[in-house]
């Protein structure tokens, strides 16, 4: 019996998750296969000081134990859920985001924190702490559907962030460098940046993309904890993250629903829970038993549940769309069909004007004025047209703000936008999006006065310079690889 993540000649002790990384390939691996050695992601320590609360020691020695030693069950983490770890969380922890079915605000539960905290920490310790139904909105996506989000109550988000801690300096050793989602010092604009380099250099001609319909609400709870349980040996702190698997939802119209399977899109602490489960049911069966039996060079790119997986060649590919299904079935997920599919994919071919869209960029071939292809990011007209909607109907909706917070308010709007699609050579996009806003906010601004324009473009432009609208700006870290290519 096998262990998840280890060479085939390290065997498993506890009887669990038999065959969870080995199966589902049906060919013979060509040559040797793996000798089981990866190249260890950097541990990135669980947090960092913040308004004079320093890192728990704690999180530190768990982290350099996980990366030092791999075999290793960690014990009593629920013991370290405690009055101290709960304080720095507060730190951390979004003040400003959206009440739970208690409507306790973080303002409220500040004026007496450090009661509040012990409280707290003591109801954990003894077995007291129950947790509460988890609030249900739905906020509308690109296609006009609704992406269901649960907000869980303060104190809920306050323990779930002490666990997110603590799980992620354990997993932070283990998460292999393919995986970008919800992890320090990654984003899904350095997979973009990685997996378009990637494909610029390497020698790549196919891509399999790939849809995981309703991933977050049908990760099955068995299998979660039984990955869970590799790497923690301790039933108290298993069962807290129970609680909160089963925790019931409190639906729009005041149903309550007791879900089976899933972790609530808004926890704080399932994004970690979704790598980990992924981690195991995706990642580490392409590293262990699809690449050594591809005849060519594989590479896996993901970002939370979206991923596109690189092939050489299209046999290799093809027979991974085919056994793609039945790996994630075993594990209680499905893809959807319509947007999972086998695409051509190289610059020498036609089909290098083919576009690829992942995590919101397209991806597409193009020839540099030396007459070397190379691959070019820009944002996706989806995206693009939905931003710019959304900028037109914030300025149309706050006009009527005192000028310096009309400025605040849309500079965050841009900026934010900046900071996800501020890769080199998005330039244009970037550019069409804050003309549009500024073309926009001179026509809405002059209609404050009524009919009479209350300034000429002119002057509008002599306003925007003194009041400093953020302009357009790469926010792509320097790196003189990505430069090289992507200049």
């Amino acid at each position: 019996m096998e262990r998840p993540g280890r060479p085939e000649t390290a065997a498993c002790p506890w009887g669990v998750l038999s065959g969870i990384v080995v199966g589902g390939w049906e060919s013979q691996p060509h040559g040797e296969g793996p000798d089981g050695s990866t190249q260890p992601v950097q541990a990135t320590r669980a947090g960092h000081a913040g308004s004079g609360y320093r890192e728990p020691t704690s999180l530190r020695g768990i982290a350099n134990r996980a990366q030092d030693s791999k075999h290793h069950r960690f014990r009593n983490l629920f013991g370290e859920v405690n009055a101290d770890l709960l304080t720095y969380c507060w730190q951390h922890l979004n003040k400003d985001a959206a009440s739970g079915v208690d409507g306790l605000t973080a303002e409220t539960y500040a004026a007496n924190l450090e009661g509040n905290i012990a409280d707290l920490a003591e109801r954990v310790k003894a077995g007291r702490y129950r947790a509460k139904y988890v609030r249900r909105v739905y906020i509308p996506k690109e296609n006009g559907k609704e992406r269901p989000l649960g907000i869980p109550a303060l104190e809920d988000k306050l323990v779930q962030l002490a666990v997110a801690k603590l799980l992620g300096a354990i997993y932070e050793a283990d998460f292999l460098d393919c995986s970008y989602g919800y992890r320090p010092g990654r984003s899904a604009k350095d997979a973009v940046r990685d997996l378009s380099l990637a494909l610029t250099i390497g020698k790549f001609g196919y891509l399999v993309e790939a849809d995981i319909r309703g991933f977050f609400e049908h990760m099955d709870h068995d299998w979660l904890l039984k990955m869970l349980s590799l790497r923690i040996d301790d039933r108290a702190f298993l069962d807290l993250i129970r609680k909160w698997l089963k925790a019931g939802i409190l639906d729009t119209d005041g149903t309550v629903l007791h879900p089976e399977t899933g972790t609530p899109q808004g926890g704080i602490v399932s994004p970690v829970l979704a790598n980990l489960y992924l981690h195991y049911a995706l990642d580490l069966w392409v590293e262990r038993v699809v690449k050594p039996r591809c005849r060519g060079e594989v590479l896996l790119c993901r970002y939370a549940d979206d991923f596109v997986c690189a092939f050489r060649f299209d046999a290799d590919a093809r027979r991974f769309y085919r056994v793609l299904a039945q790996r994630l079935e075993k594990f209680g997920l499905a893809l959807a069909p319509e947007k999972t599919q086998v695409l051509r994919f190289s610059r020498f071919h036609p089909s290098m004007q083919r576009r690829v869209t992942f995590l919101g960029f397209e991806l597409f071939w193009f020839i540099d004025r030396e007459g070397i292809p190379r691959v070019r990011r820009r944002t996706a007209r989806k995206r693009l047209q939905g931003a710019i909607r959304r900028v037109k109907e914030w300025i149309k909706s706050h006009r009527h703000l005192p000028g310096m917070e009309f400025i605040k308010g849309l500079n965050r709007r841009l900026v934010g936008h900046y900071n996800y699609y501020g890769l080199r050579g998005n330039s244009a996009d970037l550019g069409r999006f804050y003309n549009t806003a500024v073309a926009y906010a001179f026509k809405w601004l002059n209609r404050r006065g009524g009919k009479r324009k209350s300034f000429t473009w002119a002057a509008f432009g002599r306003a925007i310079e003194k009041l400093g609208i953020a302009k357009p700006r790469i926010t792509e870290s320097r790196c003189l690889q990505h430069e090289l290519v992507f200049a």
